[in-house]
């Protein structure tokens, strides 16, 4: 479907993943089963903004796969081959939707942006969120340059990179609990209000290139799994991991990346088989640190585990699963390399950059002035 408006369009290319935006009611409850077309019938469009629709896939997000978000992540690199397309905005289900956008952005390195937004409302309801967000996705996505991959989201916009969806049910569902937000959108004007801290780009994985999910015959991607410490907690889930052949772990500790002397020895013994273990917090906010031994983070990193800095458990994940995927690196086969990469992303640049100037909707800042 394509919306056109006289003069200077931009072009801008929404691809239709599910969620909630796209749910309706299905007698027991709500499935994501309305198409691109008719999400966007539901939003009016921006001033001087075209729109072409791809329909990817169709689920709740609580079911997406490695494999949905690498085909997801080769339609978005295949898509911005068109030098024509101004941008890309996708829409997602709630539930991994910091997932997916911190995968797209660990492999974004086209000035032009993708824009993540969803709904917290299903598809046709009177009081629907979904109409709202998608218009601002729109406006943002037809604004900015070198921002990365965003998420927009009752009027806020977020940087992907630590922005986690902090409301089960709330319209105000994604912020980053570390850091403010990158800007708002609202009155036909995006704000843009700091610069993203992003790592170099990854290139696009050779697993991306022939990602189809479901498919039969599709090659296994390497496991990486999430294990959550606890009162009484101990290794049993961790040796269970590398037993089924996890690749990669992330263990959420408490406080500011705490566990037990047994889980740490258990994370030296994974370590020593090649697993890349990275370690977050279950507290929502703030930074990990090595302050304490006795399991602490002090007795973990020197195991062999990679503190995540403010990146909580999805994103982590995604972290592990990008190094592995990259191309000739093998995390088992070569693990000073995948350490070294897994270091970096999770870490990212140190260095901040000075907050943006603000503007209208078609130049939201220094930077979108010279799209």
């Amino acid at each position: 479907m394509k919306r056109t408006n006289d003069g200077g369009a931009r072009r801008i290319v929404v691809i239709s993943t599910g969620g909630t935006i796209a749910s309706r009611w299905q007698g027991t409850g709500y499935a994501a089963d309305a198409s691109g077309n008719d999400v966007l019938a539901t939003a009016p469009l921006p001033e001087g903004v075209t729109v072409e629709v791809v329909d990817l896939f169709n689920v709740n997000s609580s079911r997406m796969t490695s494999a949905h978000q690498l085909a997801l992540l080769r339609t978005v690199h295949e898509t911005f081959a068109d030098p024509g397309v101004d941008g890309i905005v996708v829409t997602h289900g709630t539930d991994t939707l910091e997932e997916t956008a911190f995968l797209l952005d660990l492999h974004h390195a086209d000035s032009r942006p993708v824009v993540l937004t969803g709904a917290q409302r299903p598809f046709g309801t009177g009081d629907g969120d979904g109409p709202g967000n998608l218009y601002d996705a729109l406006q943002v996505a037809a604004s900015v340059r070198d921002l990365g991959v965003l998420v927009v989201f009752d009027g806020r916009v977020h940087a992907a990179r630590g922005t986690v969806k902090t409301q089960t049910l709330a319209a105000d569902a994604f912020s980053d609990p570390s850091a403010e937000r990158l800007g708002r959108v609202g009155f036909s004007r995006v704000d843009i209000e700091r610069q993203p801290e992003r790592p170099a780009p990854l290139p696009l994985p050779a697993a991306a290139r022939t990602a189809a999910p479901g498919a039969a015959d599709a090659t296994p991607l390497p496991r990486v799994d999430i294990i959550t410490h606890h009162s009484d907690g101990d290794p049993f889930l961790l040796n269970a991991a590398v037993s089924a052949g996890a690749r990669g772990i992330v263990l959420v500790a408490t406080g500011a990346g705490n566990a037990t002397p047994e889980i740490a020895a258990a994370v030296s013994d994974a370590v020593a088989q090649g697993v890349l273990v990275a370690v977050t917090t279950r507290v929502p906010a703030g930074p990990l640190a090595e302050i304490y031994t006795g399991g602490g983070a002090v007795d973990l990193v020197a195991a062999g585990a990679l503190l995540t800095g403010t990146l909580r458990a999805g994103q982590a994940r995604i972290a592990l699963l990008s190094t592995l995927l990259a191309e000739g690196t093998t995390g088992a086969g070569d693990p000073a390399r995948g350490t070294a990469l897994l270091r970096r992303l999770l870490e990212g640049p140190v260095r901040a950059e000075p907050a943006l100037a603000t503007g209208g909707s078609r130049s939201a800042s220094a930077v979108a002035a010279r799209a």
